[in-house]
């Protein structure tokens, strides 16, 4: 089914967006339970590398972080402990994740989260020249430039990826 006819929505990350100055353009897709960034990929005709996952994660003290990587690679936690500072980094559980974002998982957004939270980028997704991340709801991705998450979202640069 093409959705690409059904105005987008607008969602607490699309009015950040907004209020911030920040161009973005609207990519909506028929969204799989479990499918992930190989499905949006998959939908949106994009390498899978340039879209980014938008993870919840927490310290050992339970304080939630946001880590932004390639669809197509893996956090390794252990490394992202080291270069955060922090003993130990784990995914947080959906519900918990829903509650620090105010976002369904699935479509979790790194802007216009509940809580203000650090941001974590992987280094390499400044090399694209744009990206797709999600834009607050499932089935609904933004395309914004790298270089503008970096400055909007104050995001500290790792190398985590696996």
């Amino acid at each position: 089914m093409s959705r690409h006819d059904i105005r987008p929505p607008e969602t607490p990350a699309t009015r950040f967006l907004k209020q911030h100055g920040l161009a973005y353009s609207n990519h909506l897709y028929e969204y799989e339970e479990h499918g992930g960034t190989a499905v949006s990929s998959r939908e949106l005709n994009v390498d899978e590398h340039a879209v980014i996952k938008t993870l919840i994660m927490e310290d050992e003290s339970a304080r939630p972080l946001i880590v932004l990587m390639h669809g197509d690679r893996k956090v390794s936690t252990k490394e992202l402990a080291r270069q955060a500072g922090r003993k130990h980094i784990e995914p947080c559980k959906p519900e918990v994740a829903n509650r620090h974002t105010g976002y369904l998982v699935g479509g979790t957004s790194p802007f216009g989260t509940r809580k203000t939270m650090p941001v974590y980028m992987e280094r390499t997704i400044l090399d694209l020249p744009l990206i797709y991340i999600n834009g607050g709801r499932r089935g609904y991705l933004v395309g914004v430039h790298p270089h503008d998450i970096l400055r909007i979202l104050r995001a500290e640069l790792v190398e985590v990826a696996n």
